[in-house]
Order: C-alpha cells, then structure tokens, then sequence
C-alpha cells in the first residue's frame, strides 16, 4: 500500500509517492497555481502517472498546506467570530483583539464579550458563570457570527467552564463551529485567546481544505485516507483538521525537516530548506523539528500555541539581483514561481540568485550561454553575499559552537556552497529537492498537552504520569493507533512565581497512522 504526500509552497507544489517501507518511489514538482487546488490536481496526477503505480494501490494521502497563513496574511477567506472570554471581574482591564491590527480584526471581529467565571492557577474557581450572560450575548450576535472563540483563565488547567459556556452557545446558535482555549494554546491568557480567535477564523478555510484536497483525489479515482500535516512534523485526521485548522500553519518547514531525517538518517542536524523565495533553517532534535519557547507573531497577532523554531530570510533560487551604482543588493523580493519565465537564465531579463550559480559552473549547465555576458568576478562577490548571509543565519539558530551537520532540501539548494561555518558537512540526499512531500507522507500522529499541576495535592511523578496520559489521548483523538503511541518528550519547570509548589508540564506523544485499510 504506497502513500502520498503533496506540500504546497509558495514557488512549487511537490508530491512524492513511498512505499510501505517508506521507500521513496517518485517525486515531482509542479509551479504552484494562483488558485492552489489545480496545482496540488496536477502534482497529484503527474506523480501517478509517471510512477506507474496503480491508482487503488494508493491507502494514505497527505497534504501539507500554505492555505491557512495565506487566508491571516491575505485577510481573505475568513469567518465572523464572537468572542467570548470568562474572566470577569480579573480580566476586564484588556478587552480582547487588544493590538490586533486593524484590517484584520475589521475581518474577524463581530463582538466580544466578558463574562464571569475563571479559575486560579491550581483550579480553584474565580467565580461563577452565569448563563443569562452567554444566552444575551449570543442573541445579540446571532444573524452575524459564523464562529465562536472561547477562553478562559487558566482553562488548561480546568477545562470545566469553557465547555459549558460551549454548550450554552450551542443551544442558542445551534450547530456553530466553536474553538476552545485550552486545546489550542497555552499558559497566557491574552496570547491563547489569540490563537483561539484565528482558529476559529480559519473554519471556512480548513473546511475548504478537506474538500478540495478530497476532490482532487475522486476526480484521479484516488481512494484513500486522507490525513493533513500539523506544525510539529506530524499528521492529524480530516475530523481533527476541521477542528484546528490553525495547526497546519508553518507546516511546510516542518515537512522539509521530517523528510530531510528520513532521507539523511540523521536525527539531530539542522535543517536548510532553500525554496524559490527563502531559505528556512530549522533545527532536528530527535528527529522532530525543534519547537520554538517564544510567544509566534501570525499576521501581526502574537500566540503562544505550538510552532516550530524556524528563522526564514528572504534568500532563494528566485531572489532578485539589483544592480546598483557599482554595488549591488540581494532580494528581499523575488521572482517566486515565475522563476522559468522571468530569470535569464531562462531567457527572461530578471537577474536572479539561480543565474549566478548557473554562471558559476553550479547548476543548470544546459543555460550556460544565457549567462556568459555576466562578470565572474561580479558573480563570486554576489554568491560570496549570498553564502555570508546563510551562514550568519545559521549561527542565529546554533544553541552551541560545536560545529554541527547541515541538511539540504528544497530545489533552491543549489544556491548553497559545499563548505559553511560552523557546520561540520553538508548533507544533500537523493530526492533532497522533495523532502517537503517526503515528509507530509511519513505517517506520525501527534499529541501534545501543557498543564500547570500544584504539588501540593500531589506528586511530581503522578503530574507527569498524568500529563502524558492525556497527550497519549490526544494523539489517539487525531488519528494514531493506540498500541504504537510512545512518550518523546516530557519537560517539566517549576514555576517559583506562583504560589502552591507549582510545576508546569509538557508532553508530547506520536504513534503510528491507525486505519481501517489492509496494509
């Protein structure tokens, strides 16, 4: 049974097919289109036919997405959300959308509201809800909400409140898609209500994602289990994917990291992703991509929810030249997926990085007539720039000056030199242009919990017991299979500013896909 796995990014759209060994058996890659979906039908339709392979023989199909960033980015596609907060008296000083910019939350907001209710950091209630103030609000917005948005204070804690304001908002609005805090971010209140509000934005746009990934696959007589990539290397269910649609955001780099292990065999490395229009620079650990510990800035909005550590700078096969009074810039703009109309090499009039390597000797030797008039001496200045600019990058993303192995992927890697500071070797594997798809069809399910637990009503072994108890839970609930979930990280930081001996839990699980196909 082979699996599929299609990413789409903003100069390409890639799609590898593997075996149940996991074996790589094709990959291609397609410009991505203006609209997405006829590029991600055309990937899927050329790596196919191209295989060879029988269509029925297809049991998973993965998508790795740019949808979901593209509708905050863009301010398109976005649902009316009513905001409710149970926080008050505690929280009223900072009402929600607080410095959120302004065309965006024109999009998104339709109103929002504070209502009593809360707990303390160990669970001990604030206050009382009272259901005349979710039944109010929720009749005030009712010809104009397409979505609701739920937090409360330290609701990772004790979900109670948010659940039954829930279902008081249900029974007013009837079957409306409803986010809730504590699923989505974690400890701060005003950063995972953020998290919540674009979850809950981004309904109408993950919806879309399921149906039309699922109608490129019935129109190519394609029967499979669909699955969608998350934001930590792993995948997640169509069920699970309606509900948190956000969790795809910044799926790509972490794609390249997953599929850059497979390829490589290495488990800790970093990882240089060079696409048309910039290189991503993550970090293995563990072969999963690190996560960042800092507060993730999405359309202008901070959150907290999980993101991996990735540094993006604006240098790629399709960034622009610009010659300018005997000096020159690089970038920030490029040529993106125009790169085969626009770059000279091509035959286009676009100075981009791609022709500098092609007039150094290091890649497309078919093009190197189109290239011949340009300078080697300004060419080697240029790709000097170009490797400095990599390099302090990579130092940026360094926790240790101990010279560490470099990944390659994406098919603007021939941009990179053979030799960096501070890396030991660089790695380029078979079908390393692809390693984005790679990744998508790897098959892990993740679950991943975040709790604040006082010691004082119990031990610190039986919090963590219980800690991963429900991230082992989570991950069953987005699609892995129980007899293969496994604990590959626990953290666990005392939080001496809080009263109570209290300890901050992270844990997270991963499991194999479970299915109801023969494999």
């Amino acid at each position: 049974m082979y699996r599929l796995g299609v990413d789409v990014g903003g100069t390409n759209t890639d799609a590898a097919l593997l075996d149940e060994y996991l074996q790589v058996i094709h990959t291609v890659k397609v410009p991505t289109t203006k609209d997405v979906e006829s590029g991600i039908f055309e990937a899927i339709a050329k790596v196919v036919k191209e295989s060879r392979i029988e269509r029925s023989d297809i049991g998973y199909a993965m998508l790795g997405t740019t949808h979901c960033t593209n509708a905050v980015v863009e301010r398109k596609r976005l649902n009316k959300v009513g905001v409710i907060r149970i926080g008050r008296p505690a929280t009223t000083s900072i009402p929600p959308f607080t410095d959120w910019p302004k065309e965006l939350r024109e999009k998104v907001e339709v109103a929002s509201t504070i209502i009593s209710g809360g707990y303390e950091f160990d669970g001990r209630l604030i206050s009382e809800l009272k259901k005349e103030e979710v039944v109010q609000f929720c009749r005030e917005i009712k010809e104009t909400v397409e979505s609701i948005a739920i937090s409360g204070v330290f609701s990772p804690v004790n979900k109670e409140q948010e659940q039954v304001v829930a279902k008081w908002a249900k029974e007013e609005l009837g079957d409306i898609p409803v986010s809730l805090s504590h699923e989505i971010g974690s400890i701060g209140l005003l950063e995972r209500e953020n998290a919540t509000i674009l979850n809950a934005a981004l309904m109408t746009t993950g919806k879309m994602i399921v149906i039309g990934f699922a109608k490129a696959l019935k129109e190519l007589d394609i029967e499979a289990e669909m699955f969608f990539s998350q934001n930590d290397g792993t995948l997640m269910n169509e069920s699970y994917a309606l509900r948190y649609p956000i969790l795809t955001m910044g799926c790509g780099p972490t794609n390249s990291i997953r599929g850059s292990a497979h390829l490589s065999g290495l488990r800790d490395a970093m990882v240089l992703d060079v696409g048309g229009t910039t290189s991503d620079i993550g970090v293995l650990s563990n072969g999963f991509p690190r996560q960042s510990s800092l507060s993730v800035n999405i359309g202008g909005v901070n959150t907290n929810f999980r993101m991996p550590d990735i540094l993006a700078i604006a240098l790629g096969g399709g960034t622009r030249i610009c010659k300018t009074n005997g000096s020159f810039t690089i970038g920030p703009d490029s040529v993106g997926y125009e790169i085969t109309k626009k770059a000279i090499l091509f035959g286009g009039e676009e100075l981009t990085t791609s022709d500098i390597v092609t007039r150094l000797g290091r890649a497309f030797e078919g093009h190197q007539e189109q290239v011949d008039f340009l300078s080697m001496g300004f060419c080697k200045q240029v790709f000097a720039k170009m490797t400095e600019m990599l390099e302090e990058a990579i130092d940026q993303m360094k926790t240790s000056s101990k010279d560490i192995p470099l990944i390659l992927s994406g098919g603007g890697s021939i941009i990179v030199t053979d030799s960096l500071k501070g890396i030991s070797n660089v790695i380029c594997p078979d079908h390393y242009d692809a390693a984005n798809a790679i990744g998508a069809a790897l098959g892990h399910v993740s679950g991943e919990i975040e709790r604040i637990y006082s010691l004082d009503r119990m031990r610190r072994e039986e919090a963590i017991e219980d800690a991963k108890r429900l991230a082992a839970k989570e991950a069953m609930r987005a699609g892995a299979d129980e007899s293969t979930v496994s604990i590959v990280s626990v953290e666990d930081i005392p939080l001496a500013y809080l009263p109570g001996n209290a300890l901050f839990i992270r844990v997270k699980a991963v499991g194999d896909l479970v299915s109801s196909l023969k494999v």
